[in-house]
């Protein structure tokens, strides 16, 4: 087993989200050129998971989020950036023995490209044993990705059993597919993501990936699958709304327009942590759907994958139309 040390904790009190997953140093140019002429590459990190456990603790949410980062500069760095977010981390781990993932991203001509050196990572040594049961027990939701269980078999069998104490113990369990074809192939994450969707209570898919999940694009299918699904499902993606399919019923919450999209990366990221925030204010699902949009409208007019995370103030002040003072 690899020789591991936890991080301490980033917030008091028992979060009411748990979530896990690779969280990597991210590398990206500094200026407008691509990674293979830009002279400067600017540090910072990057998860899926962690975007959203970022994201929650910005809207007021205790939020937890373990994983496991390699001893080394990067981890230590990711760690104590989360953790400084006020994200509760004493159940993550740095390992000696594998390194911290690293991801290398260019925006050129306004199209984003990634590349990925995180293969035997220490993110995907992760195992059932290393879960605390007690830890998901005390939390109202459990937020899970499809990355996670791509990186290894290990991971995948830990989604399975993290999914498995959250229903012993009657914790919600949310669910973004967040298909990353770079990482498996398309056959291979079709019947895993396919399995994860059937046993979450939100499963929150965009309209591409469901055409490539279900091999169809024909909206009426898709709404026939999604139906038999016990989650309640969010749809993003459609055109200018995202689609709430509860009980068979189908409804839509328009968008929020951005005034002007800089980086889409962290988009989705940041909509599930609007949604599940929603959640647990005790919105309705639409008021819940709607926080979602307006924090991924919010998002794309950032660089940077979590940098452009709200605060629940931004929030109630874009939603009171509040003007800004300079000073």
């Amino acid at each position: 087993m690899a020789h591991g040390r936890h991080g301490s904790s980033g917030t008091t009190g028992t979060p009411e989200v748990v979530t896990f997953g690779e969280t990597m140093g991210l590398m990206m140019p500094t200026g407008v050129k691509g990674i293979e002429y830009a002279g400067q590459l600017e540090k910072s990190f990057a998860g899926a998971e962690s975007n959203v456990a970022i994201g929650l603790a910005r809207l007021g949410h205790p939020c937890g989020w373990f994983g496991q980062l390699g001893a080394d500069p990067l981890g230590r760095y990711a760690l104590k950036q989360i953790r400084g977010e006020g994200v509760d981390v004493s159940r993550a781990r740095l390992v000696e023995d594998a390194p911290t993932g690293l991801m290398i991203r260019e925006l050129v001509g306004g199209k984003s490209s990634v590349y990925y050196y995180r293969r035997y990572s220490a993110a995907s040594r992760i195992r059932p044993e290393h879960l605390d049961e007690a830890y998901i027990a005390g939390a109202k939701l459990l937020h899970i990705t499809g990355i996670t269980p791509a990186l290894s078999a290990d991971s995948r069998e830990t989604v399975m059993a993290a999914i498995g104490l959250a229903r012993k113990h009657d914790v919600k369990v949310c669910f973004d597919p967040n298909l990353r074809l770079k990482l498996w192939p398309l056959a291979e994450a079709r019947s895993c993501l396919l399995e994860l969707a059937e046993e979450a209570d939100y499963f929150l898919p965009g309209l591409d990936e469901l055409a490539l999940l279900y091999e169809t694009d024909d909206w009426e299918q898709i709404v026939g699958r999604l139906t038999r699904l016990r989650a309640v499902s969010i749809v993003k993606g459609g055109g200018d709304k995202t689609f709430i399919i509860e009980n068979g019923n189908v409804s839509s919450v328009p968008y929020f327009k951005a005034e002007r999209v800089v980086d889409t990366v962290g988009a989705g990221d940041g909509f599930c942590a609007g949604f599940i925030a929603g959640l647990l204010k005790n919105n309705s699902l639409a008021e819940s759907v709607r926080l979602g949009n307006l924090i991924g409208s919010m998002v794309v007019q950032t660089y940077g994958d979590w940098e452009g995370l709200p605060t629940w103030e931004q929030v109630q002040a874009l939603l009171n139309n509040e003007a800004h003072v300079e000073r």
